[in-house]
């Protein structure tokens, strides 16, 4: 068989992956990747020993050599940034903080030169590891496709690179493999786990398309029981097919593209920070330069000139304001990871308190992810040990996803005491059927029985219309039991949808994969506002973006990468821990760790806090900035009080901050 070169599934996706403002900082060399984090560090504990020494030392080169090297670590990255936007012609904050804290070394204040220079790296460290983590989900979902294709072309199989396949092609999928392109089915019939595109509990049946006509295969014409996507997973039936659409165009590639594209895109807080960096940061140089040339026009000596110019850039200096954000955002952060919460970064954690409505995903999300009993009915006189002994028989036997939940339903002793069917035939989409103690069993779906006696039948419909799974059982011709199965909502999730009414979401809506009367009945346990099922991702995405329309921020919470699209689309995506897949995670903005829904009220509660002191921080910072400038520049005050008023709001900034460690959910209004 000729095996043609594997390439990856689209190379667009990652080449559209550059982030706008790019604070990679995958940097190489001599001090490797990730060494940021690990730089500012450095800066802290040689800032910490350099001002310890100072109350022992009143003069020492080795202080001086401490600031120095804290310097070094502290300013690094930054210079290295700034650099780099200086060849653009760019001005931001990094920049006047590095010419800042040579102002205050110039001025021998050298520990608030290395105390702004440790907190503005340690908060944009923190920042760019968190960016370059989530970079990571694009590959994620890339992976999910197989690397090659098993065609049939001029009457040969042959195996060949996803991206050397054509729309038209006749692909074979063999029984249990991962299916590497969207199309419609010719030939065979099998249960496909779509879980991953879908977000459906249950394998779907499929079967080959009754006719084609003329050259278009696929479309929205046709129903979903003809047509295999590409990431998911075939069972165990052989599936011949025709390709829809390229592998670039298939709808894991458009899963690929829409988290790329959604990572690109800055949220308003940065850019209300860029346009503000492009206004302030040449104001104060320009008037720091001014003022550098005072005694050419005052009664003064340059000497002169140079303090007050250096007082006022300290003075000027947006230290208080640097970290007003990243140290709230820091403490917040800090406090959700410890109660289980992974939040990733500033934006997230702002857009979190603001949003009016919640999508949430069903199966794994407000449900538990797997099919449980809810009910099992004998008829004909049979007892249910017996029924359970007919059913343990044959689906000890069989890998489909219900098997599990009903043996774990009869128990391990009937399991262990009941022995295998004989003359085993698996119904691919119907059920299975064996021979047990000289009866015959039947064990299925309503499709695989021809007619339903009336009372059973009534049992049928009713659970149908409850959105159950349901099993009957046949014994030598007669129905003698029926089975009722479902996904069950989490204990927690009624209570958690009450709590965020009351904290004030107006919308709480679940956007689900799964039929619709399987959404109405988990909706109306939960008390849901609303509902919609049968969504493919792309649907999904489309209603997280009508309900932006309508309530500005919304969050979508999900667990499979059938979310993740609908997660980039919206305000903030909030993947559930332990049961979500790595690419929910990657592509969320926000991780409930421990796959615990009640995490997610206080969750919401922390961040409007964190809101409250960002916005108290930014007030703070401004006014100290805009009482010592004036100060400073008409020299009422030195840069005594400069260092003071600065240091001081600084300090109370930091503090401010430091109070969202000991956040406890109620602890005040949070809506």
């Amino acid at each position: 068989m000729k095996k043609a070169v594997s390439k990856p599934l689209t190379d667009c996706s990652h080449k559209e992956h550059d982030h706008a403002h790019d604070h990679s900082h995958s940097h190489g060399g001599l001090f490797g990747a990730y060494s940021e984090i690990g730089f500012s560090v450095l800066c802290g504990l040689l800032l910490g020993g350099a001002y310890t020494l100072s109350f022992y030392l009143s003069s020492s080169l080795l202080i001086q050599g401490l600031y120095l090297a804290a310097y070094f670590f502290g300013g690094y990255y930054a210079l290295m940034e700034a650099i780099e936007k200086l060849r653009k012609k760019q001005f931001e904050i990094d920049f006047l903080m590095l010419v800042a804290a040579i102002g205050a070394a110039a001025l021998g204040e050298w520990a608030e030169g290395a105390l702004l220079l440790f907190l503005f790296s340690l908060g944009h460290a923190l920042e760019h590891y968190a960016m370059n983590k989530a970079k990571r989900s694009v590959a994620a979902l890339a992976a999910l496709a197989p690397k090659t294709i098993l065609v049939k072309r001029e009457g040969k199989e042959i195996e060949i690179a996803l991206d050397q396949m054509e729309v038209g092609d006749i692909a074979l999928i063999k029984p249990h493999q991962q299916i590497g392109a969207d199309g419609v089915i010719l030939n065979g019939q099998s249960e496909v786990n779509q879980a991953a595109i879908t977000g459906e509990s249950m394998p779907v049946e499929k079967m080959p398309l009754p006719q084609l006509t003329g050259n278009s295969v696929g479309g929205k014409e046709t129903e979903d029981r003809y047509q295999v996507y590409a990431g998911t997973l075939n069972g165990g039936g052989s599936l011949t097919i025709q390709v829809s659409k390229k592998a670039s165009e298939s709808t894991l590639a458009r899963l690929v593209k829409m988290v790329s594209d959604t990572q690109t895109k800055q949220s308003p807080t940065q850019q209300f920070t860029k346009k503000l960096q492009r206004i302030y940061v040449p104001a104060v140089l320009s008037l720091v330069t001014l003022l550098l040339f005072a005694f050419v026009v005052l009664d003064e000596t340059f000497s002169e000139s140079f303090y007050r110019a250096m007082s006022v850039l300290v003075a000027a200096s947006p230290c208080a304001l640097a970290i007003s954000t990243p140290s709230a955002v820091l403490s917040a952060m800090a406090r959700a990871a410890k109660s289980g919460v992974l939040i990733k970064g500033g934006g997230p954690l702002e857009k979190l308190g603001k949003v009016q409505a919640l999508a949430f995903d069903k199966t794994g999300t407000l449900t538990q992810g797997t099919p449980q009993v809810t009910e099992m009915k004998t008829f004909g006189g049979v007892e249910e040990n017996k029924l359970l002994r007919f059913i343990v028989a044959l689906e000890k036997q069989s890998d489909h996803p219900l098997a599990k939940a009903l043996l774990n339903y009869a128990g391990t002793e009937t399991v262990n005491n009941t022995p295998l069917a004989n003359s085993l035939q698996v119904v691919i989409g119907k059920g299975i059927s064996g021979e047990l103690d000289g009866e015959k069993i039947r064990i299925g779906n309503a499709a695989l029985f021809e007619q339903l006696p009336a009372a059973v039948q009534q049992h049928v419909d009713r659970l149908y219309e409850e959105g159950k799974s349901m099993m009957l059982v046949e014994a030598s011709g007669e129905i003698v039991g029926l089975v009722a199965l479902m996904d069950l909502p989490r204990p927690e999730a009624l209570t958690v949808i009450r709590q965020l009414k009351e904290m004030g979401i107006r919308e709480t809506v679940m956007l689900t994969g799964d039929h619709q009367a399987v959404a109405a009945a988990v909706a109306g346990q939960l008390a849901l506002d609303s509902f919609k099922g049968a969504l493919l991702p792309e649907q999904k995405v489309e209603s997280v973006s009508a309900l932006k329309k309508t309530y500005g921020e919304v969050a979508m919470v999900g667990d499979g990468v059938n979310d993740a699209p609908a997660m980039a689309a919206s305000s903030v995506g909030i993947a559930m821990g332990a049961a979500g897949s790595d690419v929910a995670l990657e592509a969320a903005d926000v991780a409930l760790m421990a796959n615990q829904l009640h995490q997610l009220p206080f969750a919401i509660g922390l961040s409007r806090k964190s809101a409250r002191i960002i916005r108290q921080n930014l007030w703070l910072s401004l006014g100290m900035v805009a009482l010592l400038v004036p100060l400073t520049l008409f020299g009422v005050s030195g840069i005594g009080w400069a260092v003071i008023g600065h240091e001081g709001s600084t300090v109370v900034v930091v503090f401010n901050a430091l109070r969202l460690l000991t956040y406890r959910q109620g602890e005040q209004p949070i809506s």
